[in-house]
């Protein structure tokens, strides 16, 4: 392949639609029409003798060989950026914007007042617009459509590299009762835990969660009573009745509810649950969103 007198366009446009998986939103990303972003598919096709990217339900799928391309491409547009664009320096103290974070329940509950607080001290100009995530993969909607900057959430189902992630915070499950339960004083077997009837939190609304797939590989089965799709409300619901749940640690120990419930180990193996920031590629050297992404790990560290 001759490279001489190759338009570097043409890697920008390619990076855009790896970003974007859809060729109007990669033309508005890269400021051109969404004709010529298909006529820039179109050469890079011949020129790489590739399709590079089908069409699927969910907007263009990359092939093996765009798959391939995309991060060296990447790096080197980056690089080049780095070379020949001298980048705005980012003061937060002095800024006076917008800036949104997609987040659910519980990283809203646990985050939200030390950012707060943070960003009066920090960058007071600064407004926070929380979008709420609905299911694992809300966020990379909310991302891709650059709704928001950053989001705090359980990992997607599937990622590739459009999609940047750490993790940030993570918390152990409790099975909560309330302290004037008989139940309450004596130790929480599995026996005693399947005796009780449960609330079960399912933002989806389903009736199967995790800890229904950790007794399903023991051949057992709990009893529901409540389904509900927000883990904050089952501390007061458990408190002031006879009924039992398991959610995660900080959740329980959220309101003053938490004063009137025991807290024990579940009686059987169920995993830790980690929460990641992520973010969108395209995003990842802008100044402002990588201080704000910065500015919340510090906080959920400080947890």
């Amino acid at each position: 392949m001759d490279f001489h007198g190759i338009d570097l366009n043409l890697l920008v446009a390619f990076d855009a639609l790896m970003n974007e998986r859809n060729v109007t939103r990669a033309a508005a990303q890269v400021g051109v029409s969404q004709p010529a972003m298909s006529a820039a598919l179109a050469r890079l096709r011949t020129l790489l003798a590739d399709p590079l990217f089908l069409r699927s339900a969910d907007g263009l799928l990359p092939t093996p060989r765009a798959r391939d391309l995309a991060a060296p491409i990447a790096h080197a547009l980056r690089q080049i950026e780095g070379a020949l664009v001298t980048k705005p320096v980012f003061v937060p103290a002095d800024a006076a914007l917008t800036m949104s974070v997609g987040m659910a329940d519980y990283p809203g509950f646990v985050l939200l007042p030390a950012l707060m607080a943070g960003l009066k001290a920090e960058a007071p100009g600064i407004v926070l617009n929380v979008r709420a995530v609905h299911g694992r993969d809300g966020a990379v909607d909310l991302l891709d459509a650059g709704a928001i900057d950053a989001a705090i959430g359980v990992v997607p189902g599937s990622l590739d590299g459009r999609i940047q992630t750490r993790p940030l915070l993570r918390d152990t499950f409790v099975t909560i009762l309330a302290r004037s339960h008989p139940a309450a004083q004596a130790p929480m077997t599995l026996d005693a835990f399947l005796a009780l009837e449960h609330v079960l939190v399912s933002p989806e609304g389903d009736r199967y969660g995790v800890v229904d797939a950790a007794l399903a590989q023991l051949g057992k089965q709990r009893t529901l009573r409540l389904t509900l799709p927000h883990m904050f409300a089952v501390p007061a619901v458990v408190a002031r009745s006879q009924l039992t749940a398991t959610l995660l640690r900080r959740a329980a120990l959220t309101g003053a509810d938490s004063r009137q419930l025991r807290l024990f180990a579940p009686p059987l193996a169920l995993p830790e649950i980690v929460f990641h920031l992520l973010w969108h590629r395209r995003s990842d050297t802008h100044p402002a969103q990588a201080w704000l992404r910065g500015f919340i790990a510090r906080h959920a560290a400080a947890l």
